[in-house]
């Protein structure tokens, strides 16, 4: 799982049409509870889904690109399949439920 920040629109698009799945980690660092389970969610994504990108986004940082995604809570998660957002969960994130979430469509999309 290839970690990166990211701050601009064109750098989101590139990310977007390069990997065949992304997650975009939208908080600040001001947000306690985006800082406290970032660390969860990555080990997560890390141990379970390897094939899915992980990036992160500083919303004081990338405005525009917040603003573009619509993303106006943080913390913030979209998932991305093969171009299209398939997943999106905001503010009060259960790692439970996103696991759950994301196994379905990780399975769906990389079976061999």
């Amino acid at each position: 799982m290839a970690r990166s920040s990211i701050t601009s629109i064109d750098e989101f698009n590139r990310i977007i049409q390069e990997k065949p799945a992304v997650l975009f980690y939208f908080s600040t660092t001001s947000c306690s509870v985006g800082e406290s389970i970032l660390p969860k969610i990555k080990f997560l994504y890390n141990k379970s889904f390897p094939k899915i990108d992980f990036c992160e986004i500083d919303m004081n940082d990338a405005m525009e690109l917040s603003a573009f995604c619509q993303v106006f809570v943080e913390p913030t998660i979209l998932i991305y399949f093969d171009c299209k957002e398939t997943l999106r969960r905001s503010r009060n994130l259960s790692l439970i439920e996103l696991e759950e979430a994301t196994t379905r469509l990780y399975k769906l999309f990389f079976t061999d």
